[in-house]
């Protein structure tokens, strides 16, 4: 198994929640998934509404599904721009917000675990980093739409683990994961640094 890159020639599925996510078969992605409490809800409703506003601003309607869309048919400098929305909500969000219970070995040891469990079988682990209230990897040869479900089992997995470590209930992570889809080697490597 091998790692591989965006193949332009190749089909590529977008899929929509709150964030756009690109498969496409056998590729391999970059992942980021965080605990439920990472970021407090008053800091991600400002974030949100300075996003929506500046979208706003720019005649693109942040309810429409395709609002991504529309922002790529933007100058590239407005895009630029834009993306200091991104940056922000990332430098919050590794604040390091919430009970941080990833930094607790035990803790982060059960998503050190999980990660390795199938590797090489039904996926291709990359580096990989456990910070204190979030996950960051790169995974894979998984066939299209494989790396979803196979996030999904993750989360479900430790957070059920972590949960009883913790001797807590409740959501333990985020319902969404930021993936993106790996487009070189050049990508590849700055990722995994």
């Amino acid at each position: 198994m091998l790692f591989q890159f965006f193949n332009p020639m190749k089909k590529v599925t977008v899929t929509q929640g709150y964030l756009p996510h690109w498969d496409q078969e056998a590729a391999t992605y970059f992942i980021t998934w965080r605990t439920a409490d990472s970021i407090p809800q008053e800091v991600w409703k400002r974030w949100q509404k300075q996003r929506d506003e500046w979208l706003m601003a720019h005649a693109i309607n942040p309810a429409a599904k395709d609002w991504h869309r529309e922002l790529e048919t933007l100058p590239e400098i407005k895009r630029r721009d834009f993306r200091r929305f991104s940056v922000a909500l990332e430098d919050e969000m590794d604040a390091c917000h919430g009970s941080c219970a990833l930094r607790q070995p035990a803790v982060a040891e059960i998503v050190k675990d999980a990660l390795h469990h199938f590797d090489g079988i039904r996926y291709l682990l990359g580096d990989y980093v456990v910070m204190p209230n979030h996950v960051h990897l790169l995974v894979g040869g998984m066939a299209r739409n494989m790396m979803l479900r196979q996030v999904a089992s993750w989360k479900k997995w430790t957070a059920l683990k972590i949960n009883q470590t913790l001797e807590r209930s409740g959501r333990f992570w985020q319902d969404e994961s930021f993936d993106h889809l790996v487009r070189s080697e050049a990508s590849f490597a700055k990722f995994g640094q």
